[in-house]
């Protein structure tokens, strides 16, 4: 697997167990303005971003759960590489509805949730 995308997680905002129940994470790297903070994981990254985006079957791991890329918005990867920023829709849909969306296969949320922790890797891969 070449690996596109290694982060940590380093902080995770009080209303991200709301949005992972509903299969959305917002990443947003250290830094972030704290009004953004709150609904983000905030990360730092430790190997990538690539230059190349995923494309659609390419892999994404958080901590124990994995899932399958199924979309790519146009300017998603532009902002993971400018700014440590994407949403990821764990909404299994063939077409990003927003530009700056990856969308990946359906995920039981409880296990989102429970992903979710300090110190966790983020990891995607082709």
């Amino acid at each position: 697997m070449t690996v596109l995308l290694r982060t940590r997680i380093t902080e995770i905002g009080p209303e991200v167990a709301d949005l992972a129940e509903a299969g959305v994470v917002i990443l947003f790297a250290d830094g972030s303005p704290a009004e953004l903070a709150e609904v983000s994981v905030l990360h730092k990254t430790e190997q990538g971003p690539s230059d190349g985006a995923p494309k659609a079957g390419a892999s994404i791991a958080i901590g124990p759960l994995s899932a399958t890329i199924t979309a790519v918005g146009p300017t998603a990867w532009s902002k993971v590489r400018e700014i440590g920023h994407v949403v990821i829709s764990f909404n299994g849909a063939a077409e990003a509805e927003r530009p700056g969306e990856i969308c990946a296969s359906k995920v039981d949320h409880e296990s989102l949730v429970a992903a979710l922790k300090t110190d966790a890797i983020i990891t995607i891969g082709a």
